[in-house]
């Protein structure tokens, strides 16, 4: 699931499957979301730094990743495509931040 402001830059629907040659990674996953939708880069990520926007969160099984080094590997199960690495608009107060989101599952 992308935030829904991402969503419609991208034209996409909340689920989208990539092709992620090489060990699957946050880096190697946003690299490929970036290549196969353009229109993204720089907002998730730093143009130049390569950083991760303050306010986007990374998810995978049930954890947060937003603050694992991006070459860690993702779990199996998001390599595997089993699960999804979701990426989620932070937002304050007390909603659920998981209702809106960008779910990628991958493929290798």
């Amino acid at each position: 699931m992308l935030p829904h402001h991402l969503r419609n830059l991208a034209q996409v629907e909340a689920e989208v499957t990539l092709r992620v040659d090489g060990p699957i990674t946050q880096r190697t996953v946003l690299d490929a979301l970036e290549a196969r939708y353009p229109m993204l880069r720089g907002t998730i990520r730093d143009h130049v730094t390569q950083i991760r926007r303050p306010y986007l969160r990374l998810f995978a099984c049930q954890e947060d990743l937003s603050h694992d080094p991006p070459d860690t590997p993702l779990p199996e199960a998001v390599a595997s495509g089993k699960e999804p690495l979701l990426i989620i608009g932070a937002i304050a107060g007390g909603r659920d931040c998981r209702a809106g989101g960008l779910r990628l599952y991958c493929s290798s």
